[in-house]
Parts: C-alpha cells; structure tokens; sequence
C-alpha cells in the first residue's frame, strides 16, 4: 500500500485530488490517501443544500461548503479532523462493505487507547453510541475510493450550529441533539495520545495502519506537476462551482421525506394536470448510482400506483438507493399528501 497526505488543507482542492487519483493514478497497489481540513460542510452527493445547512452562521463564520462524489449525510470537519480514504480497485466484492475498510482504522485507533471505537449502523463509528466518524463509497469504472472522518478535537459547538439536522434523523436515534449524538476521539485515548498536534495523530494513525515504525519506511505516492495542474483544474471546475455545491432552491407542490434505517430519501414533486412535471431525489443513502435515471423514467408520468410501477419495472433500486426496499420507496413516493 502506498501512502500519501494531501499538502493543502482546503476541503475542495482535497476532495478534487481523491476524485482525480481514482480516475487516474495507477493502482497496482491501493492508495492511502490523509487530508485535513479548514473548517468546512462537505455534503453528500444526493443532499439538498438548503435543508442541511444553517447558511446565515455558515456565512457568518466563513465555512466553506461543498458537495462531495459519494452518498451519505452532511458533516462538519475543521483543523481538529483528519480524514481518511482508501483509494483502489473495485474486486466486486466491496460495494456496502465498510468493514473491510474501517478495520484497520479502528486496530489503530484501539492500539491508541480508543478500545471501546467499533462499526455501527450503516457506515458510523462509534464509541458507547457516539459518533466519531461517517463514511462512503465511490464505485466507477472498476475503481473506488472508501473513506471517512475522525473527530479528534473538533469544535463540537459549531457542528450544533453549522448543520440542520432534519427533526426525523434525531428521532430515529432517540436523542435530544446533535451534541449528544457525537464525541471527539481525544478523550478517549490513553493519556500519552491526548496531546497530539493534528498532524502528530495523522501521523500516529498512519504508521499504525501501515505497520511502519517510521513514515520514511512507507512507500509514497507522488504528485507529478501535470497530476498538480489537473487535480487545480478540477478544484476550480467543480467542487468551487456553485451549480455542484447548491445548485437551484427546488420548488415543489408535493414533499415526501422519510428516514429509513439505510437512510433518508425526499422526494420533492411537482404535479400538473396528474403528470408528474418535476422531481427531486435528495438524501444521505449509499447507492453508488445518482438517481438521475430514476427521475427520468417518473417525468411526464401520471402520478398514479399503477402508471409508476410501470415506469419503474426493471428498475435497479439498490443501484440508487442502496439497501432501501423498492417497496418502501415506491410506497414514500406514492405517499398521501
């Protein structure tokens, strides 16, 4: 496994660089890949901007906000994150199986102390029921990228006011606010690892998940200066573009949201004369497909059960909406106003 830390900490330029080395880097060997960001909202690929962010304190604060390739939830990193991916061939076998990419993370973050750290829900850790980092997937053209989030000293009072949580996901774990619904990782590591810088526990997590006692004995991956100017290019040309990262307000007659136990799916409509004449697909589920294809096949259709299940045979739900019945999504769609 080769290694390589990003030299920038602007969540664009960092996300971009992911993108362009699963595009193009070779991968006779898998890549792990380290950044740490400024503060920042990275948003899940299918998630509406405006119902996920508190915009006037993100502003406020100069929060930079952007859309990243892979499914999953909003979250909130600053200088007390690091992030992690695993860059590398897709065997077939890896679609949904965050564990095999979060196990040697959570045996290096147990040989620090965090003993109690372990996969839960869909693509969480956690420690006693407190999230400490999110994760997703990017499957294309027979490459993929898994990567996540560590909280170690994050600021946990911005996350309250950065990210509008929607009122289902709250309920759906029982709990009475975000705050209570994360945790740093630094309190619970043996004594020794609570004073490390950022780039000290970047470090510390790296050589642990490499088996090197020094990170000169790594194999790094490195950047020519043609892979420098693409990776500016895209930076530039999509995760600064304000069409990728908010897009256009949608306006819609009919909203239908539900959080599923695999994730939260919002159907925004609008129906004229009983067609369908609009729809929105937004939402933090895991399927590797946007859900371009689903929308194309419902516009222009009547808004009716058995002129949708028509238009939807065949189709490939968990392509889109990863472990979410068909059932269950044609059922939310068709839902009562």
């Amino acid at each position: 496994m080769r290694y390589l830390t990003s030299p920038s900490n602007d969540i664009r330029y960092n996300l971009a660089l992911e993108s362009y080395l699963m595009k193009h880097a070779d991968l006779t060997e898998p890549i792990l890949y380290f950044y740490i960001n400024s503060p920042c909202i990275i948003l899940g690929r299918n998630q509406n901007a405006y119902d996920e962010i508190n915009l006037d304190y993100v502003k406020q604060h100069d929060i930079i906000v952007t859309r990243r390739t892979s499914g999953g939830g909003a979250v909130f990193d600053d200088l007390g994150n690091v992030s992690f991916s695993f860059i590398t061939t897709d065997d077939g076998h890896s679609n949904g199986n965050f564990a095999k990419f979060t196990t040697p993370v959570l045996k290096a973050l147990h040989q620090l102390g965090a003993t109690d750290a372990t996969l839960a829900g869909r693509n969480d850790l956690e420690i006693n029921g407190q999230k400490f980092s999110g994760n997703a997937m990017k499957i294309e053209r027979g490459r993929m990228f898994s990567h996540g989030t560590l909280m170690y000293d994050v600021d946990l009072d911005v996350i309250e006011h950065a990210l509008t949580v929607p009122d289902d996901k709250i309920a759906a774990k029982g709990i009475k606010s975000v705050h209570a619904r994360v945790t740093n990782l630094k309190p619970h590591f043996a004594p020794k690892y609570q004073h490390l810088t950022i780039e000290e526990f970047r470090d510390t997590l790296a050589k642990a998940i490499l088996h090197v006692d020094n990170l000169s004995q790594a194999k790094l991956y490195e950047l020519t200066p043609a892979d420098q100017a693409a990776v500016n290019e895209l930076t530039q040309r999509v995760y600064q573009n304000w069409d990728w990262v908010y897009g256009k307000s949608p306006s819609a007659t009919i909203q239908h949201r539900h959080h599923f136990p695999a994730g939260t799916v919002d159907f925004r409509l609008t129906v004229d004369h009983g067609h369908i004449t609009d729809l929105q697909v937004y939402g933090d589920f895991l399927g590797q497909q946007t859900p371009q294809a689903f929308i194309d096949r419902l516009v222009n259709v009547r808004y009716e059960a058995p002129a949708i299940k028509r238009a939807l045979q065949g189709f490939d739900f968990a392509g889109t909406f990863g472990q979410i019945p068909a059932a269950a999504i044609i059922d939310l769609l068709l839902k009562p106003a």
